[in-house]
């Protein structure tokens, strides 16, 4: 029997799985929470020695339910672009920038106002590493001198777990800029943005998703409970390595993510460039593929907030209260709902973007707020499938994962407003069981990454859509639209795109 540790850093928490790689199966999985703080509007920040300290909370339970059993090899997933600023050593100099956190809005803008072959049409997203390195060399100079890596949280783990400093392809070349295809960071690039420093701050051995790191050091292994013997290999973004075991790696198969954010990603063979997608990033997860991503930033976030904070709701509150808007048929409350909590991921392009509830009158219910909101995340998510289609893109295939599984309205929702089946795996552990792919291929027990994600394929249940309620959403995505093209220069600063011909392309007015 050969084990492997699959590590996934979510917002939340750590999960720590195992995985028997001769049967395929995850045999258990422990769990430890840590905190985000809030400081400011718009920023999230966490403790990186929380995590570490979650870390082995997580894995020290596991082995021991386990019965210490000896673990060939380990592989971590964390959020992307959750940036940590430290020493040499590892000391973090101060919290880390989360995923979410959009005060680098300034910069982000500059990043569209440059000319550069690395550099994504409308710029770079607000939540992603260098327009935050370019936000603490404007803002915390001090310490942004002071550090000598600036990397995220990816990064940091594997360096706590194998003393190495070293980068995960995934994400230096979704979220850092890299170019796959010559091996380079851009420094020029860096320069124009005023942080030629940068290059010299970020881990500059560069390593393929399941390629090898190095062995746990002493210290690590201690600290998990495991020995020393296991090989640690190289993952990525938590969402993307999921990719490996939805078997999502062909054209036209798209990877839907639904939790607190949403994540859509996408394979094609060759490079297609579609207004308000990020990328395509050549080679970024597989060798000889192009990768594409959509998503929206708030999401199952809005509706815990609705439920939780605004309504006051516990979790059966919060389940009751899904079942009573369920009864509602879609459209059917005259509310329209912006998701806009915390701007816009794709296909806007804008961090200021700020929600808005449209239509209300004083026998609205909570119900109708809920049933609405639920709503406008779906058309949210239909309005990127529509931006990938009106660039001739179909998608043939949707495999989806996540918490909203857990939410029957809000998945169903989707489904219908995506017009899509989707093939929804009954649980939530594609991110482990894509960073057990890895290790496997570190190990040489496949010759490829791509062999490594047929063979760990996990296979869902297909949700069909309801016609009815697919027209009726093709109806309300038109009125979602044009509400966005309204409110958005009201509601935000820096309007609707940064790129005027992906504003064009994204607002045309959506076909059934």
């Amino acid at each position: 029997m050969t084990l492997l540790l699959g590590l996934d850093f979510g917002t939340g928490g750590v999960r720590a799985g195992l995985y028997d790689l001769h049967s395929h199966r995850l045999i258990q999985v422990a769990e430890a929470a840590y905190a985000t703080q809030y400081p400011e509007l718009g920023w999230a920040e966490q403790l990186p020695e929380h995590w570490w300290s979650a870390l082995g909370e997580a894995c020290r339970r596991l082995m021991a339910q386990a019965g210490h059993p000896q673990v060939a090899g380990v592989c971590v997933a964390t959020t992307a672009s959750t940036v940590v600023a430290c020493r040499a050593d590892g000391e973090p100099l101060r919290p880390a920038l989360l995923w979410m956190d959009c005060r680098a809005g300034l910069e982000s803008v500059r990043t569209a106002q440059v000319n550069h072959p690395m550099m994504n049409a409308g710029g770079d997203a607000v939540e992603w590493l260098v327009p935050k390195a370019m936000w603490m060399a404007h803002n915390e100079p001090g310490l942004y001198a002071a550090a000598d890596r600036i990397c995220e949280a990816v990064d940091w783990i594997n360096f706590k777990l194998t003393g190495r400093w070293v980068a995960s392809r995934l994400n230096a070349s979704c979220k850092w800029n890299y170019d796959t295809r010559r091996e380079r960071f851009p420094v020029e690039l860096y320069e124009q943005l005023g942080v030629a420093e940068l290059a010299d701050k970020l881990p500059r051995e560069v390593i393929a998703v399941g390629g090898k790191i190095g062995p746990l050091s002493g210290e690590a292994a201690s600290h998990l409970g495991l020995s020393r013997d296991s090989l640690v290999a190289q993952g990525g973004i938590d969402a993307h390595m999921a990719m490996l075991s939805a078997g999502t790696t062909g054209a036209g198969e798209l990877l839907f993510i639904g939790g607190t954010s949403v994540v859509q990603l996408m394979h094609t063979p060759e490079r297609m460039d579609v207004p308000g997608i990020w990328g395509p990033y050549p080679d970024a997860l597989l060798d000889g593929q192009w990768l594409m991503e959509g998503g929206q930033v708030s999401a199952g976030s809005i509706l815990n907030w609705l439920a939780q904070k605004m309504f006051g709701l516990d979790a059966a509150g919060h389940q009751q209260l899904i079942k009573q808007a369920q009864q509602l048929k879609p459209g059917s409350t005259g509310l329209l709902v912006l998701d806009y909590w915390m701007g816009n991921r794709t296909p806007y392009r804008s961090p200021d973007m700020r929600g808005a509830i449209m239509g209300l009158s004083l026998n609205h219910d909570r119900h109708d707020l809920y049933r609405a909101s639920v709503e406008a995340i779906a058309l949210g998510s239909a309005n990127i499938f529509h931006t990938w289609r009106s660039q001739g893109t179909e998608i043939t295939r949707v495999v989806a994962a996540g918490g909203f599984q857990n939410n029957p309205l809000w998945l169903q929702a989707t489904v219908d407003a995506t017009g899509v089946p989707f093939e929804m795996v009954a649980h939530d552990n594609l991110t482990l069981i894509g960073t057990a792919a890895a290790a496997a291929c570190a190990l040489g027990a496949f010759d490829n990454l791509q062999q490594a994600a047929t063979d760990f394929t996990t296979r869902g249940s297909i949700i069909e859509p309801d016609a009815q309620a697919h027209d009726c959403y093709v109806e309300l995505l038109g009125r979602y639209r044009e509400a966005t093209e309204s409110v958005a220069p009201i509601s935000c600063k820096s309007g609707l795109s940064r790129n005027a011909n992906a504003s064009r392309a994204t607002l045309a007015r959506p076909t059934a």
